[in-house]
């Protein structure tokens, strides 16, 4: 398991910049069709270890599907950096886009493959 560390996060232009705790396991590759066409890679971690440091209001929202996860991204740059949910148990939770952290090797990391496309 990865040792547990802040990272500094953002969307491309700089606009949205936050800050999250996590251990980045699991990350997580899904083949829905926003993750399949964005190439992101997922951790996720409740809300109380994420902290949004700027550009709430350069935030915009896309839903689809069964409309449960909030797809947030920049209206500047597009990036989606982040985005937010409830996990099963109720738990709100925040999906942060790996790709998005500064200093953290995507290749590096143990990547999890997961069926979005099927649910």
């Amino acid at each position: 398991m990865s040792e547990v560390k802040s990272y500094s996060g953002s969307c491309h232009c700089g606009a949205v910049r936050y800050e999250v705790t996590t251990n980045l396991t699991p990350a997580i590759s899904c083949n829905c069709s926003i993750c399949i066409r964005t190439g992101s890679i997922l951790t996720f971690v409740p809300k109380g270890q994420f902290k949004l440091l700027s550009g709430e209001a350069n935030l915009s929202d896309y839903q689809f599907g069964k409309k449960t996860v909030h797809h947030l991204f920049c209206k500047t740059c597009g990036i989606r950096s982040f985005g937010t949910g409830t996990a099963p148990d109720g738990t709100e939770m925040i999906a942060v886009n790996v790709r998005c952290l500064e200093g953290v090797d995507v290749e590096g990391l143990q990547v999890t493959k997961f069926d979005g496309k099927s649910l």
